[in-house]
């Protein structure tokens, strides 16, 4: 393996794992640029990114623009006379100077099976829709929205349990591993790019606060691929007696007596949908820790019969 010379652009958890998998092959990062802090948290202080975390630890020159269009800005990047550039979940556009810098170019990983699922929230929209499976794509960027050309890509199976930390995790390992088997390829003239088909393009938009909501009127199993599309955050989330609560994992069960949508069949949370019902099993009160069903049914018992919004 060479030791190139990198960029690295990414701001959360997910490409955290790429940037550390990196580092540790032993490829120079000379410059990571990440989203600059943000407030959060209750006293909503300015919070550097994992990523950017992480750099400042390990002594790697961190940026933090609010924009790669400025002249400036792309005379710097040009100017480190990079092999590479590793983006992932970076948040910021890449204009045309900037993708042409880099002798090998720009890499994206991306956690879908392009063309499906191109933009924000790939992940999240695969188990909503009940996708069979999910997996990494490490791309050749160009202007468009995740349109460059594909240089690796790997498979798995999105299991019925598996929900959006789970899928998360997989995902960023695999990425991790492909990136670096790409500037293998690409540096010893091993790899060829080969152009996304034109066929089975989707986008996967940014989540809406709205779609975290349950609408019991929906099929048990569909509730159930939103609670998992959710978890652990932002969590899906119904109302009883006016507070708000979020679950964080549930099931969908049969043989239970038809009712209105978002009635309580029983006192164990089985919950009336549109079509079948949904069993809650772990559930989040507003600032409380997350519970499986029975410890908070033992606090805040739920009666049959009990309407759910």
């Amino acid at each position: 393996m060479s030791r190139l010379q990198l960029a690295f652009m990414g701001t959360p958890d997910f490409a955290l794992v790429a940037l550390e998998a990196l580092v540790a092959a032993g490829h120079a990062l000379d410059v990571v640029y990440t989203r600059a802090p943000r407030p959060a948290g209750r006293g909503q202080l300015p919070q550097r990114s994992p990523v950017h975390v992480f750099a400042e630890r390990a002594g790697i020159p961190v940026r933090t623009p609010s924009t790669l269009k400025d002249p400036r800005e792309q005379a710097y990047f040009a100017g480190l006379d990079l092999d590479a550039a590793i983006v992932v979940a970076y948040g910021l556009i890449l204009p045309r100077p900037i993708l042409e810098a880099p002798r090998l170019g720009c890499l994206n990983i991306h956690a879908s099976l392009l063309p499906r699922w191109r933009g924000a929230a790939p992940i999240q929209r695969a188990i909503l829709a009940g996708d069979p499976e999910s997996g990494v794509t490490i791309m050749e960027m160009d202007e468009g929205l995740d349109t460059g050309a594909i240089l690796l890509q790997e498979k798995i199976p999105i299991a019925r349990e598996m929900d959006s930390g789970a899928l998360h995790d997989v995902l960023a390992a695999l990425g991790a591993k492909l990136v670096l088997a790409s500037l293998d390829g690409l540096e010893a003239g091993t790899l060829e790019a080969t152009p996304q088909p034109q066929t089975g393009v989707t986008y996967a938009s940014k989540i809406d606060k709205a779609e975290t909501r349950l609408d019991w009127s929906e099929p048990a199993d569909s509730l159930a691929r939103r609670v998992r599309a959710f978890a652990p955050a932002p969590g899906a989330w119904f109302e009883l007696g006016g507070e708000r609560l979020r679950v964080l994992n549930s099931e969908p069960v049969a043989g239970m007596k038809a009712a209105a949508p978002g009635t309580a069949l029983d006192a164990r949370l089985a919950i009336a949908c549109g079509t079948g019902a949904l069993r809650l099993l772990r559930v989040q009160r507003a600032g409380g820790k997350p519970m499986d069903a029975d410890s908070f049914l033992r606090g805040r018992p739920v009666a049959a019969g009990t309407i759910l919004a």
